[in-house]
């Protein structure tokens, strides 16, 4: 799996800051953006993610450019409905030498049952392959495609859908292919954002589980680990 930021934008607490003074304050938009430049908003901008007053963060874009996963986390994550998403097509591009798939752990730790698995991906490509060989159309040759297949996926979400994703899919209940995906997305979000995404992370790192009876039972071990994130 590769996870990379695109073209990360600059000043983003100044750009949320300008926002959040704006609704308080009676001054012009260019002296609120002078006062911010020459003064630090770190203590600002904690208070403001702090009290949720968060609308001022869906002014911040940042877009994912994602690799190496497969199509059973991408059905997972464009249930996340607040962003926008750009994925490789299989209608478009064919798979007849490029077909890669996704492997879980607990498959790849039974020899049999890992045997059988890769056997049964060769199978499917092979028959993908005539398929294409007699003339069907790669958008229904695609049909046989299993959910493991390898995909790309281009996405773009505000700061303020970001802080939910990372919610719910940083959680130890979540799926592990997208909880690795969203771990992966958070550190870097942490790196270009430690202020705004100080305290994000699974729903226990500031509270109580949301997960109720579904809980996972390891609260405290995961506080510890996200706090411990750069």
């Amino acid at each position: 799996m590769k996870v990379i930021i695109v073209e990360p934008p600059k000043d983003i607490e100044k750009k949320i800051a300008v926002a959040a003074k704006m609704c308080y304050s009676a001054s012009t938009l260019s002296e609120l953006s002078r006062k911010i430049l020459d003064s630090d908003q770190k203590a600002f901008i904690k208070k403001i993610v702090a009290i949720g007053h968060h609308s001022v963060l869906e002014h911040v874009n940042l877009s994912f450019a994602v690799e190496g996963i497969s199509r059973v986390l991408t059905h997972q994550l464009v249930r996340h409905r607040i962003a926008s998403y750009s994925q490789q097509s299989q209608r478009y591009v064919r798979l007849d030498d490029t077909f890669e798939y996704i492997t879980p752990e607990s498959i790849r730790l039974s020899r049999r049952l890992s045997m059988k698995y890769h056997n049964l991906m060769d199978q499917i490509h092979d028959m993908y392959k005539d398929y294409l060989d007699e003339g069907i159309p790669a958008e229904d040759a695609r049909y046989i495609l299993p959910n493991a297949t390898e995909t790309k996926i281009f996405v773009t979400m505000n700061l303020r859908t970001l802080l939910h994703f990372f919610n719910v899919r940083c959680c130890n209940r979540a799926q592990w292919e997208i909880r690795a995906m969203a771990i992966e997305m958070l550190k870097q979000c942490k790196k270009l954002s430690p202020i705004i995404f100080e305290s994000s992370g699974p729903s226990c790192i500031g509270g109580n589980c949301g997960e109720g009876e579904m809980t996972c039972g390891y609260m405290a071990s995961v506080r510890n680990k996200f706090k411990e994130m750069l």
